[in-house]
């Protein structure tokens, strides 16, 4: 039997009608020259498949080239019409409020409503790179998401955090909803588990976690969320997935290494946190992560991403 006969057996659903499914835009590259031309061109490519958004990072000070997620997302929405865009995650503690509300207000507005915006703490690094005070980031974070959603809501707003505070200030542009895009939180520990039940619209498990570590932190945010008395069965749960697909599984598996290696610096990552392999041993690992409650998934080609997007349109049932 075939990989592909077998996962269909097992998963007689298309992989596309049990999870909406993202594609990461080519923003990222583990090596020099990056192929920029590839991002407006992936992105049209996504659309016309039928995926349901396209996704980027933040990595400022990354070690990699990457592009900033603003423009990146901002080329995407300029040759697109439908698709959503999202970013997972902005680093919010090393920005001001006033900034990160008045981008993607903008970004927001000018895509016609397509935008999601994922936030997290970070890392201590990021705000020592930044210049930003390392003590209590969670309070930074807490004050800034509080701040962006008061600038979005109202015309002048007055925020005291205790390390935020703004005092009758208004953005340039405001969402015409008065909400402002969904806010997704990251982040894994119980800690981080419970400030995405408690204050998030969504949230996202990294591409760097593995699949039963994912599993675990689904429970735990199901928990979280009933205890603060709202619906897991309503509230997006996604997985970011680096992936390799190829009829050479052991191409596929170099190539998932020599990514997590580069980036990550730890290639014995790659088979725990990502997935590579034939269409259907793809899909089988894909599903999976559906079974352990992801109603979302970013599936990031680490690689080829042209190739890859197409391959991956056709494992999960979109054409």
């Amino acid at each position: 039997m075939s990989a592909t006969g077998g996962a269909a057996d097992r998963h007689p659903q298309r992989l596309a009608a049990r999870a909406r499914l993202g594609v990461s835009l080519p923003h990222r590259w583990a090596r020099r020259p990056a192929d920029l031309s590839s991002v407006g061109e992936v992105a049209r490519q996504a659309e016309a498949l039928g995926f349901a958004d396209l996704w980027v990072t933040e990595n400022t000070t990354d070690h990699a080239t990457c592009l900033d997620p603003v423009v990146a997302l901002t080329h995407a929405a300029a040759v697109t019409s439908r698709i959503g865009l999202g970013v997972s995650v902005v680093v919010l503690p090393v920005h001001h409020p006033l900034h990160v509300a008045h981008q993607w207000a903008c970004l927001d507005a000018l895509s016609g409503g397509r935008v999601v915006l994922g936030v997290g703490l970070g890392r201590e690094a990021h705000l020592r790179d930044f210049g930003v005070a390392t003590e209590r980031p969670v309070r930074r974070f807490l004050d800034g998401v509080q701040a962006v959603r008061a600038l979005w809501a109202e015309d002048r707003a007055t925020v005291t955090g205790e390390l935020v505070a703004l005092e009758d200030v208004g953005i340039g542009l405001r969402p015409s909803s008065g909400v402002g895009p969904p806010l997704w939180f990251g982040g894994m520990v119980p800690a981080s588990l419970r400030r995405a039940a408690r204050y998030a619209d969504g949230w996202m498990a990294s591409g760097h976690s593995g699949h039963a570590e994912f599993a675990g932190s689904v429970a735990v945010l199901g928990q979280e969320l009933s205890d603060a008395g709202r619906d897991p069965s309503t509230y997006p749960i996604s997985k970011r997935v680096f992936l390799a697909v190829d009829d050479d599984p052991a191409r596929a598996e170099a190539r998932l290494r020599g990514w997590f290696a580069e980036v990550y610096r730890d290639a014995d990552r790659a088979l725990v946190s990502g997935v590579a392999g034939r269409p259907g041993d793809v899909a089988e690992r894909l599903h999976e992560l559906v079974d352990a409650g992801a109603t979302h998934l970013v599936l990031n080609p680490v690689g080829h991403h042209a190739e890859q997007v197409d391959a991956l349109a056709e494992l999960a049932g979109l054409r």
